[in-house]
């Protein structure tokens, strides 16, 4: 698949030849679920135990008249309603941690650069750029390139555009590694350095 590379001001650099192994399958909306609902619950945190009725060591016997003493009738000093009982419906440890095939997990991210390729990829010679947020702001806009832009870059993201992307809602920069099925299809367009089509498309075929 052929694709037109950009400056990162718009205008053309010329083109570069995406592999159809990567970039041309046709995304299968079961296989990119499972790979979202395997990254959102592996980012689930892990709630600390608190010990309940049965876990407090106290004392289960009848500390008071059955009647006479002017209070209820207690029989257990666990029950949550006395200083040093057990807490009433309190977080419970819960594993989050669900496996997914390794194969699956490449799947679902080659589904995803592909489902970007037909509609939402730029593909950029570079992110070269002064540091400036105000300038990058305006060359995005001149850009056209949305509202929401993930951007990936080869091995490291420029240290410039970097520093000039911090400020700016809605675009988010990654490194070709951190490249994932949950982040891509969050954002309107994606759009990869000439150095992250070569480093995903090398992840893949090696």
């Amino acid at each position: 698949m052929k694709v037109q590379v950009l400056n990162l001001d718009g205008s053309a650099a010329g083109d570069v030849e995406l592999s159809d192994a990567v970039f041309g399958l046709e995304p299968r909306a079961d296989i990119l679920h499972r790979v979202v609902t395997w990254q959102l619950e592996n980012r689930r945190g892990v709630a600390r135990k608190a010990r309940e009725r049965s876990d407090v060591a106290r004392t289960g016997k009848k500390f008071g008249r059955q009647k006479g003493g002017g209070t209820a009738r207690h029989g257990d000093r666990a029950a949550p309603i006395f200083i040093g009982g057990g807490k009433a419906h309190g977080p419970r440890v819960r594993e989050f941690n669900i496996s997914l095939n390794k194969k699956v997990r490449a799947l679902g991210l080659k589904m995803a650069l592909s489902a970007k390729a037909q509609n939402g990829l730029v593909v950029l010679s570079g992110l070269d750029t002064d540091g400036k947020t105000k300038t990058l702001a305006a060359t995005l806009a001149k850009a056209g390139f949305g509202k929401k832009v993930l951007v990936i870059d080869g091995d490291a993201v420029n240290d410039n555009f970097a520093k000039a992307a911090r400020n700016l809602i809605g675009i988010n920069v990654l490194p070709a590694v951190g490249a994932n099925v949950y982040d891509i299809l969050k954002h309107d367009t994606l759009v990869l350095t000439r150095a992250a089509v070569e480093k995903l498309e090398a992840r893949f075929n090696g």
